[in-house]
C-alpha cells in the first residue's frame, strides 16, 4: 500500500464549507452526477438513486478531535445508509495544550500515524465524497493551522477547522432521530412516553477539548429541529484533567462547580429548567462519558453499542453510577471492560461535566452512541437526496463499536 496517499492527494476535495466530491483517478469521468464511471455496471443501465448516487456510491467522514481520530465510510441504501468501514484511534492530540497553548510533537506524530491508517482504509473503498473536520485542539492551538497544513502535505487530507457552532450543529444532526423516537429503560424495553408536549430539545456533547450544548426547537409533526441557542465551552475531559491533575479531596467538587458556573449564563438566557419542569424537553447526551455511565447502569459485562444507543438514563441512576466510579478508583477503572487504561484518567473529569449539567437541568437523558462522523454523513446524504433533518438513518455494523471514547 502506498502510505503517501497518492490517490487521496490527487483527488482531494476542495476545502469549502460544503463537502466536495472526490473523484478517484480514472481514465474517464462523468462529473455531472459525481459518480465515478468505474462504479457503474459495465454494459448495463445505471440504477437510479436520488441525487445522482448509484448503488456502489459511498461517502466518508473524518473527525479529528482533541482525543480521538475517527473515520466512517458509508453507502447509501434505499432506506438509509450502511456502514462499510469504521475506525477510531485514541491519539490525544490535545495532550499538554492546556499548559503550552500548542500541539506537541509526540501528539502530532500519533495523529499522523492514525491518519495514514485512514488513507489505507479509504483506498479500499474510494468514496465519491469525503469531508474531514478538526475541532477544539486545532481551533485553540497556536500551531493548529500549521498542523492541518502538515497533514495535507503528508497524507493529502484537506481538514477544515470547524467552529464551535458547527460542531454543536453536527452533534444535533447526528442525534436528530433520538430527539423524536421512543427510548428504552433497558435494552429491549421501549418507553412510550408522551411526546406531543416535548417541543424542545437539549443536547450535551462532552468532548476531549470542548463541551457543546445545543438548545433546539422541535417540530414533532414534521420531525424537524431548529437550533435556537448553543454554547461551546473550551472545557473537555482532557483540558479538565490537565487543569486538575491531582486526585485530592475536593478536586472533583471543584471541577463540577467550575463547569456549573460556566453553564449558568446559558440557563439564564434560555430558561431551560422551566421547560424541563413542564416536561417539554427531550434531553440527549452523547460522548464516552455518557455511554460509560449508561454501561454501568445497565451493568454490562463489556461495552455493547446496541444496548446503550437510545437508552434512557435517569438522573438518580447516573449519580449512582458516578458514585460507583468514585469507589472504583483509578485502578478499578483501568481494568473495567467498559473503560480501560487509555480512558481511565479522563472518566471523572467527564463525570464532573455531566453532573454539572444535571445540577442545572435534571432530566432523563437519552444516551447516544453517535458523533460528528454520523452528523457529517447525514448532512452529505441529505444534501444529495433532499431528505429532511428528522429522517432516521439506521446504523449498521460499526467495526469500532466496542470502543467508548470521548471527542
Amino acid at each position: 500500500m502506498d502510505r503517501s496517499g497518492a490517490w487521496l492527494r490527487s483527488q482531494r476535495a476542495l476545502n469549502t464549507s460544503s463537502p466536495a466530491p472526490i473523484f478517484p483517478a480514472l481514465p474517464k469521468m462523468d462529473r455531472t452526477k459525481a459518480v465515478p464511471v468505474s462504479l457503474r455496471p459495465a454494459g448495463g443501465q445505471q440504477r437510479s438513486y436520488p441525487g445522482g448516487w448509484d448503488q456502489s456510491g459511498s461517502c466518508a467522514a473524518l473527525d479529528l478531535g482533541t482525543n480521538n481520530c475517527r473515520l466512517m465510510v458509508a453507502a447509501r441504501t434505499e432506506g438509509g445508509f450502511r456502514v462499510l468501514d469504521s475506525y477510531s484511534r485514541i491519539v490525544r492530540l490535545g495532550e499538554g495544550l492546556q499548559l503550552t497553548g500548542e500541539l506537541n510533537g509526540a501528539a502530532m506524530d500519533r495523529t499522523l500515524e492514525a491518519l495514514h491508517t485512514c488513507v489505507d482504509r479509504l483506498g479500499r473503498h474510494r468514496p465519491i465524497r469525503l469531508r474531514a473536520v478538526a475541532t477544539e485542539a486545532c481551533r485553540r492551538a497556536r500551531n493548529g493551522q500549521a498542523f492541518v497544513e502538515r497533514i495535507r502535505q503528508e497524507t493529502g487530507f484537506e481538514f477544515e477547522i470547524i467552529s464551535g457552532k458547527e460542531e454543536a450543529e453536527l452533534a444535533v444532526e447526528s442525534c436528530s432521530a433520538l430527539l423524536f423516537d421512543p427510548v428504552r429503560r433497558r435494552s429491549t424495553d421501549f418507553v412510550r412516553e408522551s411526546r406531543s408536549g416535548q417541543d424542545w430539545g437539549l443536547l450535551l456533547d462532552v468532548g476531549g477539548g470542548s463541551t457543546e450544548i445545543a438548545w433546539v426547537r422541535l417540530d414533532q409533526t414534521a420531525r424537524k429541529h431548529t437550533l435556537v441557542g448553543y454554547i461551546s465551552l473550551p472545557i473537555g475531559v482532557i483540558t479538565l484533567a490537565e487543569q486538575f491533575p491531582h486526585r485530592r479531596p475536593g478536586t472533583y467538587r471543584a471541577m463540577l462547580e467550575m463547569v456549573k458556573e460556566q453553564l449558568e449564563a446559558f440557563e439564564q438566557t434560555h430558561q431551560i429548567s422551566r421547560h424541563i419542569e413542564s416536561d417539554r424537553v427531550r434531553v440527549v447526551g452523547t460522548s464516552g462519558t455518557v455511554t460509560t455511565l449508561a454501561s454501568l447502569d445497565l451493568d454490562l459485562p463489556r461495552y455493547i453499542r446496541q444496548a446503550v444507543d437510545g437508552y434512557r438514563l435517569q438522573p438518580d441512576s447516573a449519580r449512582r453510577a458516578i458514585g460507583r466510579l468514585h469507589r472504583m478508583g483509578m485502578e478499578g477503572m483501568r481494568v473495567h471492560p467498559c473503560i480501560g487504561s487509555e480512558r481511565a484518567t479522563y472518566v471523572m473529569p467527564g463525570c464532573a461535566i455531566f453532573e454539572a449539567f444535571l445540577s442545572l437541568w435534571s432530566a432523563n437523558v437519552v444516551v447516544a452512541d453517535r458523533g460528528l462522523r454520523d452528523g457529517l454523513l447525514l448532512r452529505m446524504m441529505r444534501e444529495e437526496s433532499g431528505l429532511h433533518y428528522g429522517r432516521t438513518w439506521p446504523h449498521v455494523g460499526h467495526s469500532d463499536e466496542h470502543q467508548v471514547t470521548p471527542d
